[in-house]
């Protein structure tokens, strides 16, 4: 039986942050795809997508995380992924995704290595 995804979204000063739980399919990534634009992120924060409630991702998953990128980067933020659950980590170094996403081992710490962009 798929599990429905949840999403909860909070903001912190280093920016957003987006809790995900359960699969994060074509079923399901459209839900994500709709809460990007409601986003306040300013210039130099940093999006955080914390995947450690991901029971599953597939490939409509990863175009969503990349489109979510899109959105960080189209704000002049930047991303970071936290607590990528392992079968979740290994197709994003199949696919090349760990050299696109900052990974941390929780949102606290991908917090704690955002710098703002002084620049």
């Amino acid at each position: 039986m798929p599990q429905p995804l949840t999403l909860h979204t909070r903001t912190t000063p280093a920016g957003a942050v987006i809790e995900l739980a359960g699969e994060l399919d074509h079923h399901t990534a459209d839900q994500l795809r709709a809460a990007l634009p409601g986003l306040a992120l300013r210039p130099g924060q940093q999006l955080v997508l914390d995947l450690g409630g991901l029971t599953f991702c597939d490939s409509t998953g990863i175009t969503v995380l990349i489109a979510a990128r899109n959105h960080a980067l189209a704000a002049d933020a930047s991303i970071a992924l936290a607590a990528v659950p392992e079968r979740v980590s290994r197709i994003f170094r199949m696919v090349g995704l760990d050299q696109v996403f900052p990974t941390h081992p929780t949102a606290q710490d991908a917090e704690a290595a955002w710098r703002p962009n002084t620049s």
